[in-house]
């Protein structure tokens, strides 16, 4: 389990790595307001993602059982029957994609510059979104068998042609139908390599929309409703500032939002890392009646969620917007690091149950709570954010994230708990104190380059960034996890030095 959370944060952190070239790199070529339409292009054609109807995380539910059961027949009827499902759902979603075109030229004040570049690449970006549906069938065959270091070094192929796409088509040209353009022909790379990646893998699976069966497609639908409220909740609470940002302020002003935002989300999805595993794993240990190991992995990888968490979001905290506006530009720093400071806030409570909690309910099939809970959370913050804008502008629209996003962690955290059979009580006790305590030497040290030695330049601010990562790996191994139950650091560190020696 460690190995494929390990290779999913290896492709995340490759991720944070293409966006932290890719950022400035955009920004400068495309311009401020360019970029900034740029992502309310992406934030419009990312609802379209919601006809999916929540089928590809129901997709590896059910993929995983019969996995789990052996049973290659019923996993090839799953597979054709969402392969079918997902190509009349993208048929379905181009449609959908015109109501929305209609609305972004009629609602966004696009510059009249880059107007016809920018209804052109939003057209190709509701066509990429909608071929996207029949490519997760792929990510589902490998989530099911555990093949994630597999299924993730051909993410990192894909990543690699989209920076050399990125760099050499926007140095040509600025031009925003590229975007649309480089994320298009990355897909079909993907999914060309990963279909023939799974056939030499798995002789027995194969992709027949013979295979269509309406009882399995039920069974499917009967979970993915919960999965689509919950990705409708995501989008809601993710992915509509830019909206909010450029109807009731200017479509100039979403790249300092949307800066601040990508550090969150790359967080976030590092911390999903864990949660792409946990999703089949609680599956998987279910299925095979082995259900009271969850309440072990529950907490040890909870534990583990809430150190990482603290640990980069610390270094937001402090020196996030330092880091901003030597990565962008100075005139970056108030506005898009007040955003960052107010959001990470909140994920510090966030992130360890979206990443862990949350998927373990829906491996155990315990969707009802937490996705209705999810959808109100997107909901409030909707309003929240129109609500707050107008007075207190962008630090407003992270108010209205954040304040929501920590009611609905408590509440999915009680629900995980009872449903484990563990108390908050035991949770509580196991989960944040050495985690929380430990975080405090990170914080002085952090604090005192701020502070101390005022930190500005890319060098040291990664001299800050190493020696907290050295500090917190010394407080994990001595502290933290000293004596742990599930993760005792210390003594596996010397059964490895004993190995060596042997």
């Amino acid at each position: 389990m460690i190995r494929n959370v390990g290779s999913n944060w290896i492709l995340i952190l490759a991720g944070v790595g293409a966006t932290y070239l890719l950022t400035p790199f955009t920004i400068h070529r495309l311009g401020v307001e360019g970029y900034g339409t740029w992502a309310l292009i992406t934030s419009l054609t990312g609802y379209l993602g919601l006809l999916v109807l929540g089928v590809p995380m129901a997709a590896v539910r059910y993929f995983a059982q019969h996995v789990a059961q052996g049973d290659q027949e019923g996993l090839n009827k799953a597979i054709g029957s969402c392969t079918a499902l997902y190509l009349a759902l993208g048929a379905a979603a181009l449609l959908v994609g015109v109501a929305l075109f209609a609305f972004f030229t009629a609602t966004y004040d696009v510059p009249p510059a880059i107007r016809t570049d920018a209804r052109l690449a939003f057209g190709l970006m509701a066509l990429y979104v909608s071929a996207g549906f029949v490519a997760t069938v792929n990510t589902g065959i490998f989530n099911a068998h555990d093949d994630f270091v597999v299924r993730n070094r051909i993410g990192l192929a894909s990543l690699v042609l989209r920076l050399g796409l990125t760099v050499g088509l926007l140095t040509f040209r600025a031009w925003l139908v590229f975007m649309p353009i480089i994320l298009t022909t990355c897909l079909a790379f993907d999914f060309s390599v990963s279909w023939y990646v799974i056939r030499r893998r798995y002789p027995g699976v194969r992709i027949r929309l013979a295979d269509f069966d309406w009882s399995v497609v039920r069974q499917i639908f009967s979970f993915s409703l919960y999965v689509l409220i919950l990705v409708a909740g995501a989008r809601l609470s993710f992915e509509t500032d830019s909206l909010v940002i450029g109807k009731f302020q200017s479509i100039g002003a979403i790249p300092y939002f949307a800066v601040a935002n990508s550090f969150i989300i790359y967080l976030m999805e590092f911390i999903i890392g864990i949660s792409q595993v946990m999703l089949p794993t609680a599956t998987r240990l279910k299925t095979q009646g082995r259900t009271a190991e969850l309440s072990e992995v529950f907490l040890k990888w909870s534990k583990i969620a809430l150190s990482l968490t603290l640990m980069a979001g610390l270094f937001l905290i402090v020196l996030g917007p330092r880091f901003i506006a030597w990565w962008i530009d100075p005139s970056f720093e108030e506005p898009a690091g007040a955003v960052l400071q107010i959001l990470m806030v909140s994920y510090l409570v966030f992130l360890p149950v979206r990443g862990v909690a949350l998927p373990i309910l829906m491996g155990l099939g315990k969707a009802g709570v937490p996705t209705i809970a999810f959808l109100i959370t997107g909901l409030v913050n909707l309003g929240l954010s129109i609500l707050l804008v107008g007075k207190l502008g962008l630090a407003g629209v992270a108010l209205g994230t954040a304040i929501p996003n920590v009611f609905f962690a408590f509440l999915v955290l009680g629900v995980a708990c009872r449903e484990l059979k563990t108390s908050l009580k035991h949770y509580a006790r196991y989960v944040i104190p050495r985690a929380a305590l430990g975080a405090f030497p990170v914080l002085a040290l952090l604090l005192w380059f701020k502070l101390g030695l005022e930190v500005r330049s890319l060098a040291g601010l990664a001299g800050a960034g190493v020696a907290m990562v050295l500090l917190f790996g010394v407080t994990s191994v001595f502290f933290v996890y000293r004596n742990d139950p599930y993760l005792d650091l210390r003594a596996q560190l010397g059964r490895l030095r004993a190995w060596n020696r042997a």
